[in-house]
């Protein structure tokens, strides 16, 4: 590994790897067989396919700690139950609409949330791996205001969706008939990251280990 990009402490092993590997692209395949709708399935599950290629062609010279690569597996899920179903549709999502007794279902509540929740650590690893930045404030500050301009961006991606697709856009957007969807989407966005760095922060710290966290 490059000098530049310090050794991390807890790596999965190969054999790991393979076995997080193989449960998404196992649940992509089941999915795509049975997904309602090709064009909603495609529009959910590309972050999960373009993730899981990145990862491959990159662990050589930068692997994961373990908690994130369990997170993002588990993201992974998330996504490619809501392609399958439709986020509305979700069984899932039916599930926790009888448990918790809300009005619609929440699977694409638990996915924004997600969209905070498990790229708060990615953020998190990255910016303590590559840059100088130091653990505080500062580190907090940036990895929220990653996952929320993200969560942004990805508002817009369903924007230019609606846009170019039309009404078949509909199950992709997922509102439900909720007019703050949107601000929705974002705030429980928010809530996961600032989650998500309450509880594993200190753990992420001891997969990170000494190396990757020289001087910080």
């Amino acid at each position: 590994m490059s000098a530049a990009v310090p050794a991390i402490r807890r790596p999965p092993g190969k054999g790991e790897r393979r076995a997080l590997a193989g449960v998404v692209v196992l649940a992509l395949v089941a999915s795509f067989a049975i997904a309602n709708d090709r064009l909603t399935w495609s529009l959910e599950v590309v972050w999960a396919i373009v993730g899981l290629g990145l990862i491959a062609w990159q662990w050589p010279r930068f692997p994961l700690t373990r908690l994130l690569c369990w997170l993002l597996a588990l993201h992974a899920l998330v996504l490619i139950h809501g392609g399958a179903y439709t986020y509305s549709l979700t069984p899932g999502g039916f599930w926790l609409q009888e448990l918790l007794a809300t009005q619609r279902n929440p699977w694409d509540r638990l996915g924004h949330w997600m969209q905070g929740f498990v790229p708060a650590i990615l953020a998190r690893e990255l910016l303590l791996r590559l840059t100088p930045l130091r653990r505080g404030g500062w580190l907090v500050y940036l990895v929220l205001a990653a996952c929320l301009s993200f969560s942004a961006f990805f508002e817009l991606i369903e924007w230019w969706a609606a846009l170019a697709i039309g009404a078949d856009a509909d199950a992709f957007l997922a509102t439900q008939g909720d007019q703050w969807d949107t601000q929705w989407d974002m705030f429980l966005c928010l809530c996961g990251a600032a989650t998500s760095l309450l509880v594993f922060s200190r753990w992420h710290d001891r997969q990170l280990g000494a190396d990757a966290l020289a001087g910080k």
